[in-house]
Parts: structure tokens; sequence; C-alpha cells
């Protein structure tokens, strides 16, 4: 069984590898046939995203959230194209595709000689996020992440991730080697995405998102605070399909001046207004609120 389980991971490995010599638009071609066969044929985690759309906007009728999940299944599945099209796109192409907006708001802080703590959410195309280092060559990305249990698809992912020169970490070593990195002083630009759900035993911090009890992951900010990393927030706006802007704005010069978890609502609270400017950009199929807080 598990060499059965190699063996279709390396298949698939090496079919993706093939479709991401593809031009972005064949891809495209791919993606329309797969949004088919998710929202029409096997009504991919439908009853997920209907019922976290009714919940985030009680306000809008039936048929204004249809057309959202409809626009949200047409979107993710781009997604898997723009990410697998990394693997081969050229310097020039993914320039063209991600544009970086403000970026005097983090470059403030690396001339100052300091390190900065990006925050983002499941929203437009963070994966673009990755091809930083082409229009900031001497300061390293540090992206965190969650490892894949299927080895071959960890490794595959992490080499995409890190084709523009950016450094994936695991999210078990973050804070080690961040305190390591601001020990030797180096300068990095930290990246986290801020809308995960917190474990079952680190339901700690709870605000309103979206119009509802929602639990927050606590450990980005407690970090922030601990080195006293600037932080900024990034939003991957989608201008069109397959182009984005990343845009920058600035949160904290000093974490440590705000009151514990002040940092952790101003993300949120930011996240939410970009995802209720154009909701089908957001990931509504992740089951966001599965946790509920603790009565007593």
């Amino acid at each position: 069984m598990k060499l059965l389980v190699y063996l279709c991971s390396y298949l698939g490995y090496a079919f993706l590898w093939v479709a991401s010599f593809l031009p972005l638009s064949m891809m495209y071609l791919i993606t329309d046939v797969l949004f088919i066969i998710l929202y029409y044929g096997i009504h991919y985690r439908r009853k997920v995203v209907d019922m976290n759309l009714k919940n985030a906007f009680p306000e809008k009728s039936e048929e204004e959230r249809k057309r959202i999940a409809w626009k949200y299944y047409r979107h993710l599945c781009d997604t898997f194209a723009e990410f697998y099209k990394l693997w081969h796109i050229s310097e020039k192409e993914i320039k063209k595709r991600c544009v970086m907006v403000n970026m005097d708001v983090p470059h403030h802080y690396f001339e100052q000689g300091r390190s900065v703590i990006a925050f983002s959410g499941h929203y437009g195309n963070w994966e673009m996020m990755y091809s930083y280092k082409l229009w900031e060559p001497g300061i390293e990305l540090i992206p965190i992440y969650k490892p894949i249990h299927n080895k071959v698809f960890d490794r595959m992912t992490c080499r995409i991730r890190s084709r523009f020169g950016a450094t994936p970490l695991a999210k078990a070593d973050t804070l080690r080697v961040m305190i390591r990195n601001q020990q030797e002083g180096k300068i990095a630009m930290t990246g986290f995405i801020g809308d995960q759900t917190p474990n079952r035993h680190s339901l700690n911090f709870w605000t309103e998102f979206l119009n509802q009890d929602t639990p927050v992951m606590e450990g980005t900010e407690k970090i922030a605070r601990k080195l006293n990393q600037a932080v900024v927030f990034v939003n991957l706006r989608k201008v069109k399909r397959g182009y984005y802007h990343a845009e920058f704005y600035d949160l904290s010069s000093n974490p440590r001046e705000l009151e514990p978890g002040e940092l952790t609502r101003m993300h949120t609270r930011m996240l939410e207004h970009f995802i209720r400017e154009n909701p089908e950009y957001w990931l509504w199929s992740h089951r966001r609120w599965k946790h509920k807080r603790p009565v007593g």
C-alpha cells in the first residue's frame, strides 16, 4: 500500500511538472474543466462553503451568496494553475502578474536595519507573494508553512515556493530561527498566514470575524512582541484573471507598545475589510469555524 501511494505521488509530481510548462492560458482550460467537476459534479465542500457564506453574510440574499460561491470556485481552480505555473514561469512574467505595491512600507524598516513580520490571509493568491525577492533582492523572505504529510508533495511544494529565492520555514522551527536571525543581525521578512484555525488545545483568543465568534492564533503576535519586529499586512488583490497586486499596509512599528491581543485584532479586521470588498477571493471551503467557544 505504501509503495502504491509513493508511485501515485511520483506520477502526480511528474504530471504537474510537465503541465507547469504550458502557458497559463492553456492551464486555465484545464481549470475550467476542473471547475465544472468540483462545482457541478462532485459538489466539493459545497455544504461548507454555503454555510460559511450564510453565516458571514446574513444580510445578503441567497442568490447573492450563490453568485459569490460560483465565483469562488472559479477563482479556487485558477489558483491551482497559478501555483504550479510558478514552477517554470519566467521572472519577467511573474513580475507582470504579481506587482508589489506600497513597497516603501516594509522598505522603510529595512533601511533602519529592522526585520519585518508580514501578516496575510488565504485571500487572492497568497502563493504569488513568493516572488517578493525579485523586487527586494537584498532581503530574505521566510514564509512560514505547515509541512505536508506526503513527503513527495511536501518537497515539490517547497521547491516551487523557493523558486525565486524565498526560504520556506516549517512552523515548528519559527521562533528558534527568528531569534537566531535577529541575534546574527540578519534582516528578513517573515510571512505568516493569519487566518488559520488554531488546534483544539490553542483556543485561547476569540474575536468577531465575519459576523462570527472566531478563535484566532496568537503565536504570531507573541513572536512580534517578543522580538519587537515591525509588522505589516499584505493584501493580494486580484486585478484580473492571473494578475495580482501585493499591497503592503503598516500595522505596527512597535508591537510591545500595543495592548495584548490588539495586533491580532488589527490584522483580523484588515483581512475582513478586504474580504467584504471582494468575498469571492477568500478560502470559503476551509472549515474556519469548526470550533466553538467553550461555555463557562
